[in-house]
């Protein structure tokens, strides 16, 4: 009786799922509008017209799905959807995660340009800026690329849930786990039988 319970026990598994990027923790890292209104104004960088960058990236993508439908089926246009709106929402979080270690570098740089004593973080020669404004201008161009992106990802995000119906979450995938190789399942099966 116990080695029936036992071999029910080993034989069922629990998959764990590798968490996919979802469009929220893009919001977490990329700069809205307001934000990237405020970069833009203080470091004299164009104004994105955020809304106009969502509504062409929605359309563009419904457009394509529209040029698609008489080829594919229903489930084949949500997995391909899947696939086009994970690829953006995952470009989005990468360049909010590069901006996001930007602006730390250019805090740092800032903090240690403060300090009189370090001859390093000086301006620099006349007509060249210092290395602490470099960093804050690099961070600044960085913020409206992550900016940039966010829209075109909630564009992307809002024709999924247009033309599938349904509100786009990730794919979340099995972990591959490494040590239950086949060798060890085969130990394990080995064992089972010996009792």
């Amino acid at each position: 009786m116990a080695k029936a319970a036992q071999t029910s026990r080993s034989s069922s598994r629990v998959v764990q799922l590798r968490k996919g990027t979802t469009v929220e923790m893009v919001r977490l890292a990329c700069p809205d509008a307001h934000q990237a209104a405020l970069i833009s104004e203080s470091f004299g960088l164009p104004v994105l017209d955020s809304d106009g960058i969502r509504e062409q990236h929605e359309r563009l993508i419904v457009e394509s799905a529209d040029g698609l439908k008489e080829g594919l089926g229903e489930r084949a246009m949500q997995i391909h959807l899947q696939r086009i709106v994970g690829a953006y929402v995952g470009s989005a979080h990468g360049a909010g995660q590069f901006y996001s270690r930007a602006v730390t570098e250019a805090r740092d740089a800032t903090a240690k340009s403060a300090n009189d004593i370090r001859d390093e973080d000086l301006d620099g020669p006349v007509g060249f800026d210092s290395g602490a404004q470099r960093k804050r201008e690099f961070a600044a161009d960085m913020g409206l690329q992550a900016h940039a992106l966010r829209m075109a990802a909630e564009g992307a995000v809002a024709a999924y849930e247009q033309v599938v119906g349904e509100r786009w979450k990730p794919f979340e995938r099995p972990v591959d786990n490494p040590g239950h190789s086949v060798d060890r399942k085969a130990a394990e099966l080995q064992m089972a039988a010996l009792g």
